[in-house]
């Protein structure tokens, strides 16, 4: 399945089959310093959300605030020069690869401003968070969001170079990819900006592994990142994740808007990405890894991390599942103790209760167990 997308465009709802129009404006994706930034971000979002009905990307209300910022919370990463061993190493050399193994993707390859949707063979951790399905678009990212719409630009990426690439400007142009179960590669090759065809072939890959490191591979950068123009289309360099709250549509109405927040976003120094570069990014343990309350509670490695029963679920509220995580209570669940849902017998009753006899009625032993996926 191929998508287009575009800045400015309209916000297509996949829920309720409207639009929402946008401006494009990229300054509200931006980090949120200081309180007019964030009057102003919140005065884009009124008006963004006064045009009607859509999938809204704005900042966070002010009783959500939460600043998008680098904390090192979800990844760490390490930038590697043209000189150093390691940035050999990390660089996928497609070419050497058998050629069943390698994808040349013929839409993508032959198109401007144009996303196609591809299935990993294999479950990619992504701010904890098991992604199966990606988007591949020409702009040099990956949309790794559950809900498409036509701002791939705005956040839930993997962006080793997003820029306004046009692979149809020449046949040498192609975008490829592979997957060999444990490792996906995506290659934009020898890839043109749009109206500066003449300044040089762009040639950098994005890999994703299965225990969740990503790296991005830079072979040939003919242009200082940031001389890159972004008014046509976003200049970025980094990871981002978001999650998709209700909020009602208007005051005087019961209806409700579905509105992607971005929680955090990893933002890399351009100044770094020369030809023969690389970053490695390495993700840090996630409440959600967690699937008992005892390692909720007591694990070292996260922080912040609660307890939800009724989902069976740890988390610190923000990530993908925030909206399932107010609907259910969670926040006020997850202050007790598991204790609270595992409560300790007395000593007589857990005698007397091991002494029993269980025996399963041949209605209860027929059930089949079915897997709920939440």
């Amino acid at each position: 399945m191929q998508f287009s997308y575009c800045n400015p465009c309209l916000v297509l709802d996949a829920y309720r089959e409207t639009a929402l129009r946008t401006d494009g404006n990229t300054a509200s994706f931006q980090r949120t310093r200081g309180d007019q930034q964030n009057q102003e971000k919140h005065r884009e979002a009124r008006n963004v959300q006064a045009d009607g009905g859509g999938v809204d990307i704005s900042p966070l209300p002010d009783n959500m605030t939460r600043v998008v910022e680098d904390s090192q919370k979800y990844y760490i990463w390490e930038s590697f020069g043209p000189t150093e061993r390691k940035t050999e190493y990390l660089w996928v050399d497609l070419n050497n690869l058998h050629k069943s193994q390698v994808r040349i993707h013929g839409i993508l390859s032959n198109t401007h401003r144009q996303a196609a949707r591809v299935a990993l063979s294999f479950d990619f951790p992504f701010y904890g968070h098991n992604v199966r399905q990606i988007i591949v678009a020409t702009g040099g990212f990956l949309f790794m969001g559950e809900i498409t719409h036509r701002m791939l630009t705005a956040t839930q990426y993997v962006a080793p170079l997003m820029a306004n690439f046009d692979p149809s400007f020449s046949k040498n142009s192609t975008v490829r990819y592979m997957d060999n179960g444990t490792l996906f590669v995506v290659q934009w090759d020898m890839v043109r900006l749009k109206d500066r065809e003449n300044e040089g072939a762009f040639t950098f890959q994005a890999a994703l592994h299965s225990n969740g490191t990503i790296i991005f591979n830079y072979r040939e950068i003919p242009v200082p990142v940031e001389k890159i123009n972004s008014t046509e289309h976003p200049v970025k360099v980094g990871l981002s994740d978001a999650f998709m709250a209700f909020l009602p549509a208007s005051q005087l109405s019961d209806s409700k808007q579905r509105t992607i927040y971005e929680y955090h976003r990893v933002e890399i120094d351009t100044t770094k990405i020369v030809s023969g570069s690389a970053f490695e990014f390495s993700p840090l343990p996630t409440c959600l890894q967690h699937t008992s309350c005892e390692l909720c509670f007591t694990s070292n490695l996260t922080s912040d991390c609660g307890w939800c029963n009724t989902l069976q679920r740890c988390s610190d509220g923000i990530d993908r599942h925030r909206q399932e995580w107010l609907d259910y209570n969670c926040p006020e669940e997850s202050k007790g103790k598991c204790e609270d849902y595992n409560p300790v017998l007395p000593e007589a009753t857990m005698s007397s209760f091991n002494n029993l006899s269980l025996e399963l009625t041949p209605s209860l032993a027929d059930l089949e167990e079915h897997s709920v996926t939440r």
